[in-house]
């Protein structure tokens, strides 16, 4: 029976540990994680401090990599990486963690253009959009 225990805990941990994710930048702080939908929906609450938020990856910037959308429920926020801090793969696809500090920032046409031209996709940027100016993210494996 001992063994058995000590079997269930062994896949536990692993199990959980293969959960992290592929880090990028900054190593992810512990505590809570809001979707990026409820963080939009309850905006003033979680703007403006640095928090976790989660969501899936619809989109990566195709030029470098320094941007990617984050999105939840039908809302989603540009995740811009620090100041070009770091970049990842434009292939990137899946769910997200992210830590950094969520704003509105309402865009210039030149920006709309710009962002909308790295989609690669042909994506237009929304003029006002929700951002994430993130020092660290973590996707799911």
């Amino acid at each position: 029976m001992r063994l058995h225990a000590i079997l269930v805990l062994a896949l536990a941990a692993t199990s959980a540990a293969s959960h992290a994710g592929t880090p990028y930048g900054e190593p992810m702080p512990d505590g809570p994680v809001v979707p990026v939908s409820q963080a939009i929906d309850d905006f003033e609450t979680h703007a403006q401090a640095p928090r976790r938020f989660s969501g899936r990856i619809t989109g990566v910037c195709q030029a470098k990599g320094c941007w990617m959308m984050l999105e939840d429920g039908g809302k989603a926020a540009r995740v811009m990486f620090g100041d070009h801090a770091f970049s990842v793969p434009k292939d990137t696809t899946g769910r997200a963690v992210v830590h950094g500090v969520l704003t509105r920032k309402v865009l210039t046409p030149e920006q709309v253009e710009h962002l909308s031209g790295d989609s690669g996709r042909g994506v237009a940027a929304e003029p006002v959009e929700y951002r994430i100016t993130a020092d660290g993210i973590e996707i799911a494996s």
